[in-house]
């Protein structure tokens, strides 16, 4: 998402997307009767759709050959219209985006953060998703606000960006983990107060393992003020996913991202956000520094994010 984990290098995760390749090569024969509406979305091979991801369920994980979790149910609903078929490749999020960038692949899906570095070495389609600040609590705890979190016990992934956020919070011990299973097992025990992760991985937990006894609580993000002060703190806000393609593929991130937004209009992105737990309004709403973030970057000055309907 941000991805929030530590980056290997570009060329070990170049590397790495070659050889752990789940099905097909860039020789594979385009499949039969292929429109030529699809061949001209411009993929590298006419009919398909080359797929990077990273076994993150319920985002994404591949089982028989179908990528399933809430990017894959997205990007199957639009390959469908589309007239694409999608060909994964099981990788790690370095290998991801340098799959990408390089153009091994058409796209990589699973809660990629929008960053103005990244749109700088390819494309990002329309938000299929925002991601809320979410934080992992023992069950009848309550925190709301940064000030909440002061003095507290504090955990998260290692690399992950709340890393940085947690340090900057005054008082806050900051517990690091290998994944996310470490934050689940102290907040359990009672070690941790408080674990920031993405937040269908906190719902998953809850229905998995109830015997820790927690619940999902989103964070009121910082304001202007509190980020201006502490920097940092602006990694507690939310932000926007996006699908994420080589530079060159124009044509259809433009197909892709005109699906994505009838997705929000006729209601099919909050049933699935739905079908993983989650909460269309904080998922499917975006916040007020979305538009600004992307207008003249790699939007126009008129674009307007994506939203459900009241």
């Amino acid at each position: 998402m941000t991805r929030m984990r530590s980056l290997i290098s570009a060329l070990s995760a170049i590397l790495l997307l070659s050889s752990v390749a789940a099905c097909g090569s860039d020789d594979e024969e385009a499949p039969k009767n292929v429109s030529a509406k699809t061949a001209a979305l411009g993929t590298l091979t006419p009919g398909v759709i080359k797929v990077a991801v990273q076994p993150y369920a319920p985002y994404t994980s591949v089982q028989d050959g179908r990528i399933v979790g809430l990017d894959g149910d997205i990007l199957a609903a639009v390959s469908k219209k589309l007239g694409l078929r999608i060909e994964p490749e099981v990788t790690d999020f370095a290998g991801m985006l340098a799959g990408v960038q390089s153009r091994r692949v058409d796209i990589t899906v699973g809660g990629v953060a929008w960053s103005a570095e990244r749109q700088k070495q390819g494309l990002f389609t329309d938000p299929p998703y925002y991601s809320p600040p979410a934080m992992a609590v023992r069950s009848g705890k309550t925190y709301k606000t940064v000030d909440d979190l002061k003095g507290l016990d504090l955990g998260t992934v290692e690399g992950y960006v709340w890393v940085k956020s947690i340090q900057a919070v005054p008082g806050a011990k900051l517990h690091a983990y290998p994944d996310a299973t470490g934050v689940f097992d102290d907040l359990g025990a009672g070690r941790v107060d408080v674990g920031f992760l993405d937040p269908l991985i906190i719902i998953a937990a809850q229905k998995e393992r109830p015997e820790l006894r927690i619940s999902t609580e989103y964070l009121t993000p910082p304001t202007a003020a509190e980020v201006k002060a502490k920097p940092d703190y602006a990694y507690f806000q939310p932000y926007q996913t996006g699908f994420y393609l080589p530079k060159q593929a124009t044509k259809l991130e433009k197909a892709i991202s005109e699906q994505i937004d009838a997705m929000y209009a006729d209601g099919e992105l909050k049933k699935l956000v739905e079908k993983y737990g989650g909460d269309p309004e904080q998922f499917l709403r975006p916040a007020a520094d979305v538009a600004g973030a992307r207008r003249g970057v790699d939007r126009p000055q008129d674009w307007t994010p994506p939203f459900i309907a009241q």
